[in-house]
């Protein structure tokens, strides 16, 4: 594979490992993007589109798409942020997954009660950048000057072991499920950042003739994320319950209602939040509805 092959294909970076690679793949899937990638290429065709992937460091990925290296790309709302690409680069989409929160940690039984407490002490992070201008703003808050300051060191990995290691008084780091930061003794005290996966596009386009491309990709994702958030709920009612039906089903613009054969019944169609169903499904019973169905979604376009 040379440089003529990617003439004129949408650039699209996707993580290669970390926690978002393999949401990412299904995501490829959903949306239709086919492709087979050789196990020693980090560089693959679209088989379907012309479109490119280019799987990159997770980390990396803001820096690419935001210097126009690349068009779009998939990768943590808090890398573009320690990246500071957040000018450089567009968030299109929220993705959904990934979801996890950087947060302050410290021994959780030590002496350090809040970030006031650790201002000023040593904090080991790889999120230099979000840390620096955290503890900044804290430090300030504080009137805390020169040595006095938090002092921020960076560490590539195994953030979790610092304290225990003499190495810090609190670290910065993500928490997913926080197993790992309960398993290593820590506990949070403070959130710098909510996460998730995002796509992104470069705010200085290489090529403006992609930009139907770009929409194209960006609508089918949104429609892959909105199949994952919502379900179909499908029900009949008598005429005379229909107003309470709605209120509790509304939809995004509004149901889906069809007669039906027998007089004084109607079908119902809405769109629900797949975390809502069972509920939305017991208020119907309440009120008198039959035949309840939930229909899962692969793919839409809302």
């Amino acid at each position: 594979m040379n440089l003529e092959t990617l003439d004129g294909r949408l650039l699209f970076a996707v993580p290669k490992k970390g926690r978002l690679h393999e949401k990412c793949l299904q995501l490829l899937s959903g949306a239709d993007i086919q492709f087979r990638k050789s196990h020693r290429l980090d560089v693959c065709l679209v088989m379907n589109l012309p479109i490119a992937l280019i799987f990159l460091p997770a980390a990396d990925i803001p820096s690419f798409v935001g210097n126009g290296n690349v068009d779009i790309g998939i990768t943590g709302h808090d890398v573009v942020l320690e990246a500071g690409m957040q000018n450089k680069v567009t968030e299109i989409q929220r993705l959904g997954f990934g979801k996890c929160a950087l947060q302050v940690q410290v021994p959780e039984h030590g002496p350090i009660q809040s970030v006031e407490q650790l201002a000023g002490r040593r904090v080991v992070t790889s999120f230099e950048v979000l840390s620096a201008e955290y503890f900044g703003k804290l430090d300030g808050q504080l009137q805390l000057t020169g040595d006095q300051r938090t002092k921020i060191q960076y560490v590539g990995g195994s953030v979790e072991v610092a304290c225990a290691l003499g190495l810090a008084d609190g670290i910065v780091d993500l928490v997913e499920s926080g197993e790992t930061m309960r398993a290593a003794g820590l506990r949070a005290i403070s959130t710098v950042l909510e996460t998730e996966g995002v796509l992104i596009k470069s705010n200085t386009p290489s090529r403006a003739d992609l930009t139907p491309l770009i929409d194209l990709v960006a609508n089918r994702i949104a429609g892959v994320v909105a199949a994952e958030k919502y379900v179909v709920c499908s029900y009949n009612i008598s005429r005379d319950n229909l107003p309470l039906a709605v209120q509790i089903t509304p939809g995004r613009r509004a149901p889906t209602i069809s007669p039906l054969d027998q007089e004084g019944w109607v079908d119902v169609s809405a769109m629900v939040l797949k975390k809502d169903c069972a509920g939305v499904m017991d208020e119907l019973v309440k009120i008198g509805a039959q035949d309840v169905l939930i229909f899962n979604l692969d793919n839409c376009r809302v």
